[in-house]
């Protein structure tokens, strides 16, 4: 049986930020210069001395000098910022803590740069993330083993999560991991008092930076794996050029599109939807996620019974949008059953269905489709050319998701030529625009948006949302399917 000793390296595997970092370093190493750098200074922590201490406003003041000045007048340094304001350097300033180069001595929860007198140091070149040390969990769990030896067992909320994470995955080495944690304790113990406490902040702000609390943005978070060396030249074969020159002659034989027709059309479109945008017009009558008031949720479920102005504006935009919307398309289906011309989009919604429904049902609904829009004398014929026809019948011998794309493309263009025209000039349409609801906006004070986060009740789960609308479409199913009335008599008979 193998044993893990160690989990995988799920870093990058190359790091494209390391040339940022670079010049970090070159930063910091400037910092440090006896002649031109921060001046640091033995001070007063409690009751310890420490040397070689600089406060935080001198190493902002230092960084917002630095960023006068031009490359050509620093001999070709790699800082090059806009700009001189405190704000600028202390954010600067934040960065290199948060890297990992400065240390805090006072304030250890948050790796911040603060303007004022509070103390840093800086790291030792060995821990810096240059150096591309991959921090080990038998490392960590060695410093929480100490830690715990040492604030017996009073350790942070989030290092306890830590701690007892990494004692059941490295339990098979526990006992060395405490007898290592051990030794270091006793060996810490005989340092002095000085070199003891700036060991102790140095260790702690590298474990901040390398393993952060939860629920926190590390700044060497790497993202996604990069499998691709962006330094390394790549080789190109026959083959993909030839693939490259066909994509680009297939290219130049499409039609072009003027750019002043393409831009119109992005014009035309940002215009309509700009008033629908919630990010460019304000959520009436309140943002829900802001003000923990869900009245804006109410009055947009999916099927309330009266809707709002904005919404029932944006049916006219096109075909898609009011067939998305399912109270739009519960309108259009009252339309459509007037013109008596319904058989186009319940065969649409029946398509629908066989695309996103379940592999186990695909048969037996496209054999029902079939029955009843395809079939010579189907009770819902509906009306597409030969040639689409034949196709949709032909692939339904052999049923998939995608059999009836051919056919739900016709239909859904001859609703768009005709009958969308029609149902935005129809009284129904005006109906549904009349009672529309305008909605106030509404203005919460700070008492009020902490009443409402205290008072606000929780949402209703999806899969409630499908039940609800699976019974729903039973009820209309059952109610619109021929009475038997044989059956019907038969049972009064038996009641009788």
């Amino acid at each position: 049986m193998t044993i893990r000793t160690a989990r995988p390296n799920r870093g990058q595997h190359f790091r494209s930020r390391i040339h940022c970092l670079r010049k970090l370093e070159a930063i910091v190493v400037e910092m440090q210069d006896q002649k031109s750098g921060v001046k640091g200074s033995v001070q007063k922590l409690n009751v310890t001395t420490i040397p070689h201490a600089v406060a935080g406003n001198d190493i902002i003041a230092w960084i917002s000098n630095k960023m006068k000045s031009t490359p050509e007048d620093q001999g070709g340094a790699t800082l090059v910022l806009e700009g001189h304001h405190p704000a600028e350097a202390q954010v600067f300033g934040t960065m290199l803590v948060a890297y990992g180069f400065i240390y805090p001595l006072q304030n250890h929860k948050k790796l911040v740069m603060c303007n004022d007198s509070s103390l840093y140091r800086f790291q030792t070149p060995y821990f810096w993330p240059t150096q591309k040390w991959v921090p080990e969990d038998s490392d960590y769990a060695i410093y929480l083993a100490k830690r715990n030896i040492r604030k017996k067992g009073m350790l942070e909320p989030y290092e306890q999560a830590h701690y007892n994470h990494l004692h059941d995955w490295l339990n098979h080495k526990w006992d060395f991991i405490v007898m290592q944690a051990a030794e270091q304790y006793k060996a810490g113990r005989d340092r002095n008092k000085p070199d003891r406490v700036i060991f102790d902040c140095q260790e702690r702000a590298y474990w901040i930076v390398n393993r952060p609390p939860r629920c926190t943005q590390s700044a060497l978070d790497c993202g996604p794996d990069r499998l691709i060396d962006p330094s390394v030249e790549e080789k190109i074969t026959f083959d993909q050029y030839r693939r490259v020159n066909i994509f680009y002659q297939q290219a130049i034989m499409r039609p072009r599109v003027k750019s002043s027709v393409s831009l119109g059309a992005l014009v035309k479109y940002i215009t309509t939807y700009k008033n629908h945008d919630p990010f460019l017009a304000p959520c009436l009558p309140s943002n829900p996620w802001l003000t923990d008031h869900d009245a804006y949720w109410t009055l947009n479920m999916r099927r309330v019974e009266v809707p709002t102005k904005m919404r029932v504006e944006r049916w006219s935009f096109s075909l898609f949008e009011l067939l998305t919307d399912l109270r739009g398309r519960d309108d259009f289906k009252i339309f459509l059953k007037k013109e008596f011309s319904g058989e186009n989009l319940a065969f649409w919604e029946a398509a629908e269905e066989l695309k996103w429904g379940t592999a186990s049902s695909m048969s037996a609904k496209a054999e029902t489709i079939f029955k009843t829009f395809l079939a010579p004398g189907a009770p819902r014929w509906i009306n597409i050319d030969g040639r689409t026809m034949g196709l949709t019948v032909k692939g339904l011998e052999h049923p998939h998701r995608y059999v009836l794309e051919a056919a739900q493309t016709h239909v859904f263009m001859l609703m768009k030529k005709d009958t969308f025209f029609r149902y935005l000039k129809s009284p129904t349409y005006k109906e549904i625009q009349k009672k529309g609801l305008s909605p106030e906006p509404h203005n919460f004070s700070p008492a009020q948006l902490e009443q409402n986060a205290r008072s606000r009740s929780p949402g209703i789960h999806p899969i409630i949302l499908w039940q609800q609308e699976e019974e729903e479409k039973a009820r209309a199913a059952a109610a619109s399917a021929p009475v038997d009335v044989k059956a019907v008599m038969s049972k009064i008979d038996r009641k009788k």
